[in-house]
């Protein structure tokens, strides 16, 4: 038998995760997607959802604004305070990207919690959908191939190896920054051009398409000054990203924030990853359904 599911909030991912665990012979419920056609009849109440399950599951990211669960499909507010109020220390939640302030709180209540996106094998595959996503951005606001294109790869942390990978069997020419001397080797064995952040200014004149993996401002006046105008960059990392917007604006260089692309792009295999990596975090922490514990 199965365990007991809510799938609290969230966008196209949570919703197929949902069918999946259905799939899987998993008691489901949904809230928070009552703005959608198959969805709008929701007739529980949120204390119901919470208290009904074994395992609730918030959505990637979290919260949007660390007040609410990100709900979008959602007609009203999911108060994250609500929430935890009516979890028991007999059920766990999990949701991704949780803020430290949440995670904080749930500890000082004695709550069983876990944030999956935190999990490396939820990290290193999610890696993939978001690599696809960023490539159909570009193929989408560019009016070149990608094959034969000037490609510069900034960071080479999980995005940047699935990313750089793919962009190489396209065949693009594919550019990889990094600061550390051991990846630049590892850029160089595959094949790939590597360049010492130091040196990003003598390589950016020459770009087409600069795709940015790292969370931290990296992209700032100074380097922008060395960009063509015709050149495209789609910016990867989470907020506040890792482009001056404004200097961009000012220097009319096209910057493309690209956030949730898995969810966006391939919400089915986003699902089947985030699945894979609960059932891992379920069987760590020994969960069994209702009739197993009795």
């Amino acid at each position: 038998m199965g365990l007991k599911y809510t799938i609290l909030g969230g966008d196209k991912r949570s919703l197929e995760l949902g069918k999946l665990l259905i799939k899987d012979g998993n008691d489901l419920c949904f809230y928070g997607f009552d703005n959608l056609d198959d969805y709008k009849d929701q007739s529980v109440s949120l204390k119901d959802a919470v208290e009904n399950a074994q395992v609730i599951i918030a959505p990637l990211p979290f919260s949007t604004d660390n007040i609410n669960i990100n709900a979008p499909f959602s007609s009203e507010i999911i108060e994250i305070d609500k929430v935890f109020d009516l979890i028991s220390k007999d059920q766990i939640i999990m949701g991704g990207y949780l803020p430290l302030e949440h995670e904080k709180r749930l500890k000082e209540m004695n709550l069983k919690f876990d944030d999956y996106f935190k999990r490396e094998e939820m990290q290193v595959l999610n890696a993939i959908p978001t690599a696809e996503g960023a490539i159909q951005v570009a193929m989408e606001e560019t009016p070149i191939t990608l094959h034969s294109s000037n490609v510069l790869v900034l960071g080479y942390g999980r995005i940047g190896k699935v990313l750089s990978q793919i962009l190489q069997g396209i065949g693009a020419n594919v550019y990889v920054e990094a600061r550390n001397y051991t990846d630049l080797a590892w850029i160089k064995s595959y094949g790939y051009t590597p360049i010492h952040q130091r040196d990003l200014n003598n390589y950016l004149p020459r770009m087409n398409i600069v795709f940015n993996t790292i969370p931290k401002m990296i992209l700032n006046k100074d380097l922008l000054k060395s960009f063509e105008s015709d050149c495209i960059i789609i910016d990867l990392a989470s907020k506040p990203g890792g482009v001056d917007l404004d200097a961009a604006k000012e220097l009319d260089i096209r910057t493309i924030t690209a956030l949730g692309l898995p969810g966006k792009a391939a919400p089915v295999t986003a699902a089947m990853v985030i699945k894979d990596t609960i059932y891992n975090i379920i069987e760590e922490l020994n969960i069994k359904n209702d009739t197993e514990r009795t």
